[in-house]
């Protein structure tokens, strides 16, 4: 017997893709020691230098930012909203003074 206002709600799972990032540090910087963190659809993760890899929903866009942070101030901030459309591939250039502007690319090769 089924009670009133019960109902079972199942979920079909989405598609989803996945996404490589490289976080590039300049081989020469004014900073040390300074790890980057990584934003995707407003939710921040702290992350390596180097290559990692993301699932994201495959039918919508998706926003991705960066930034660095070094006990005083954050810099290094770029973003990049990714199209279901794009390569499935981003690439994050650290800069070298730590008060200018990072780079965020969609890029068809990683490496």
């Amino acid at each position: 017997m089924e009670h009133p206002g019960t109902h079972l709600v199942i979920e079909e799972p989405r598609a989803s893709r996945r996404i490589e990032i490289t976080m590039r540090k300049p081989w020469f910087a004014l900073y040390g020691f300074v790890r980057p963190t990584l934003v995707i659809a407003g939710r921040t993760q702290p992350v390596q230098w180097g290559l990692g890899t993301w699932r994201v929903p495959a039918d919508e866009a998706v926003s991705f930012g960066a930034f660095l942070f070094n006990r005083l101030w954050r810099f290094g901030q770029a973003e990049l909203v990714l199209e279901p459309e794009h390569p499935p591939a981003i690439e994050y250039r650290a800069p070298v003074l730590p008060f200018v502007r990072g780079r965020m690319r969609a890029v068809t090769e990683i490496g």
